[in-house]
């Protein structure tokens, strides 16, 4: 079998699939769903995604895949936002333990492979910069997949011209959290954005990205005024989530006001926060697209344990401490450099013994044997 996964649309779609004929095609028929985070794949339906709108077996296709074509549109750095799902919706095609390979964290394999990913971003106007981004995305992306590059291509395409709101008027001091991940306020981004907000002398409003994914325009509007953005986002296939990137674009097409400053409280489960480096590289270039000011990321890694632990002194002192710097930047509007906050308390070998633990402990409770999470499909 031959896989290709795109999102061109309209007649470019249709001579694409006639010049892939006899390949399993993935497009966007606009059923798919963000991923919810919520591991099923891993510790209650292995090998399986939980949801199901068509696209619930990716993990199996990949591995059936003799060859894989990815055609995205270049989009800050990355996948488009529908390319994006479809990888965020591949989790199962790795199993949930870690292990640490090349001096980085990442999951073991479920399959025997190292699969050949083939790439062809398109866009007008490429820069090198966002080539370069792409790049070192897809080689992160490609490790966390246990497998390797086949080829990188870029390719010129005019674009439509976006079409615009009235401008909006500036100076309200206003202050939006946006909750990028799926899981509302049970997500780790939620918790850590709330920490963070209590260490500022006004509470914020706080959205989830998620309950505006039918009406994208009304969070666009519901922005539109504040001065300052802060995303609080998840790490989803070394990069943004794809829920975050359709808000994203919905905002490049319809926003025509004042440049705004934006911060990024950025969390994974992975224990080095380097691995966060693709995502905030793809914050600056969705803000120098948007003509808005990057100014300033605070990565947090092994961010379950710390959730789990932040109430807890002396373990997460170093966390709050930071927390409370990036508190003060936000507020004051103020550039910071790229904070850091992980488990300095908690040696790797320990962190990752005791994640794969917890995945066989859930599973059990899901009335799992640890030897189903293997599952092979």
């Amino acid at each position: 079998m031959k896989l290709l996964i795109h999102d061109l649309t309209g007649n470019k779609q249709k001579e694409l699939e006639q010049k892939y004929e006899g390949w399993t095609i993935i497009s966007d028929n606009g059923t798919i769903r963000p991923c919810p985070g919520c591991f099923s794949c891993w510790t209650k339906t292995p090998g399986r995604c939980a949801v199901h709108d068509g696209y619930e077996t990716m993990g199996y296709l990949l591995h059936h895949a003799e060859k894989i074509q990815i055609i995205s549109r270049l989009t800050y750095g990355g996948f488009s936002p529908f390319v994006k799902n479809v990888f965020d919706r591949s989790l199962a095609y790795v199993l949930p333990f870690f292990e640490v390979t090349g001096r980085e964290t990442h999951h073991q394999k479920r399959y025997d492979d190292d699969k050949a990913f083939s790439f062809l971003f398109y866009g007008s106007d490429l820069s090198q910069e966002e080539k370069t981004a792409a790049v070192k995305y897809v080689q992160a992306a490609c490790r966390n997949l246990r497998g390797h590059i086949g080829s990188v291509q870029f390719a010129e395409c005019p674009e439509e011209k976006k079409t615009v709101n009235e401008r909006i008027p500036a100076g309200t001091g206003k202050t939006v959290f946006l909750n990028g991940s799926v899981r509302g306020k049970n997500a780790n981004s939620y918790a850590f954005g709330r920490q963070l907000m209590s260490f500022m002398t006004e509470e914020s409003g706080f959205c989830h990205i998620s309950t505006y994914l039918n009406d994208l325009s009304a969070l666009v509007e519901t922005c539109a005024d504040a001065d300052t953005l802060v995303f609080c986002v998840p790490l989803f296939v070394d990069g943004l989530p794809s829920q975050v990137l359709r808000f994203q674009r919905a905002f490049e097409k319809e926003y025509a006001g004042p440049a705004k400053n934006v911060y990024v409280l950025a969390n994974m489960g992975l224990y080095e926060t380097e691995q966060l480096n693709n995502l905030n590289e793809m914050m600056r270039l969705w803000c120098r697209t948007m003509d808005f000011s990057l100014k300033g990321c605070l990565s947090i890694g092994a961010g379950e344990l710390l959730r789990v632990l932040m109430d807890t002194e002396p373990f997460c002192r170093d966390l709050k401490e930071t927390m409370k710097r990036f508190a003060r930047a936000v507020e004051s509007g103020e550039k910071t450099e790229t904070l850091t906050a992980g488990p300095s308390f908690f040696p790797r070998s320990l962190y990752i013994a005791v994640a794969n633990v917890s995945f066989c402990l859930t599973a059990k409770r899901n009335k799992l044997h640890i030897r189903d999470l293997y599952e092979r499909l």
